[in-house]
């Protein structure tokens, strides 16, 4: 089977085709390389013999037809997107023009292959559009999201993947395109980009810079590993239902102060004869960002039993595998870093 992956030397992008092509499956992947993605993150999987990568923009309908028409894929994933709140605060437009214009032109150009498609490859044929629990805004304390759930969004960032999961059901419900939503918590495992909490707290630990934490930490996330999630996307586009929407969580609700008291626990492990060490002195608390939500959280229970799928990593094995690999691999670090001012506050968190 092929398999266009928009965004996939990003980071849960590359976790996906990584996995895809573990499995042999063919893979077309599709990447304009903006900041956070790098033909780094893929690793091996990056010359693997079914693996095909183009340079390009999603918002690009000429450039799509043509892959479209010379791969013939079964399953989309659109993961293309720009992802980072402080940035969204910072330039907006950026974000409408990957998450909005870039999502309208992959469901027309899907749209266009997919009534081409004889019946049984037709009837085959899903594309997953990959978004966030951020479109649905703030929930009070102990709530959870449902798939019913009202969309609020309260950032740039969130306002335009909402916008792309509304265009997503509009596909569905107009033109009958296989589509499936799915909505996902915080990610956390390798290749993140460092401008996200959890390498960027590991990174400025290693380095005795101020760990920054804004306003009282206490604002809470449901932390899933990219490898569940990649697992979740895969089972969706194999077994879900087209015009459905699933949450892909993994029940580990964790506000952002106890994430960097963990890193900084799982460092004085690792490193305890660090200059820094313990590391949790490096923590400073500093003014909140504008429209922080303060909880996110989902309830997986009609993912899981549509699905017939559930996290399985441990949110504190796979919290402390992730430092490691962070440790472990100081060329991606060092290649990644020179990319972002790490003394910048900025990240999603």
């Amino acid at each position: 089977m092929t398999v266009l992956v928009t965004g996939g030397a990003g980071f849960i992008g590359s976790a996906l085709v990584r996995a895809l092509l573990a499995d042999g499956e063919r893979v077309v992947n599709l990447d304009r390389l903006t900041y956070a993605g790098s033909r780094l993150n893929l690793g091996d999987a990056d010359a693997a013999p079914g693996h095909v990568f183009v340079e390009g923009d999603v918002a690009d309908a000429t450039l799509l037809r043509r892959l479209f028409a010379e791969y013939r894929p079964r399953t989309v994933y659109h993961l293309a997107a720009e992802t980072h709140v402080d940035r969204s605060i910072d330039g907006p437009l950026a974000f409408i023009r990957t998450n909005v214009d870039g999502t309208a032109v992959l469901l027309a150009e899907a749209l266009h292959h997919w009534r081409a498609l004889p019946e049984a490859e037709a009837g085959a044929f899903r594309l997953v559009a990959v978004s966030t629990d951020e479109v649905f805004g703030s929930l009070q304390p102990g709530g959870f999201f449902r798939p019913d759930s009202p969309y609020r969004p309260n950032s740039p960032y969130a306002a335009s993947k909402a916008a792309a999961d509304h265009l997503a059901r509009a596909w569905h419900v107009t033109y009958g395109l296989p589509v499936i939503v799915t909505n996902c918590g915080n990610n956390y495992g390798p290749c993140q980009f460092p401008e996200k909490l959890i390498p960027l707290t590991v990174l400025n630990a290693l380095e005795g810079r101020d760990l920054p934490v804004y306003g009282d930490g206490r604002q809470e996330r449901d932390w899933i590993h990219v490898d569940d999630h990649v697992a979740g996307l895969r089972r969706a586009a194999a077994a879900g239902q087209p015009g459905a929407v699933y949450l892909l969580g993994a029940a580990n609700v964790r506000s952002n102060l106890e994430i960097v008291h963990g890193i900084c626990a799982a460092l004085d492990r690792l490193r305890p004869d660090a200059a820094h060490a313990p590391h949790a002195g490096l923590i400073r608390h500093v003014a909140d960002r504008p429209g922080h939500d303060r909880r996110y959280a989902l309830d997986v229970t009609a993912t899981a039993a549509a699905l017939d799928w559930r996290a399985e990593i441990a949110f504190e094995d796979g919290l402390a595998a992730t430092v490691a690999w962070y440790l472990e691999n100081p060329d991606w670090v060092a290649a990644m870093s020179a990319r972002y001012d790490r003394g910048r506050l900025g990240r999603k968190a």
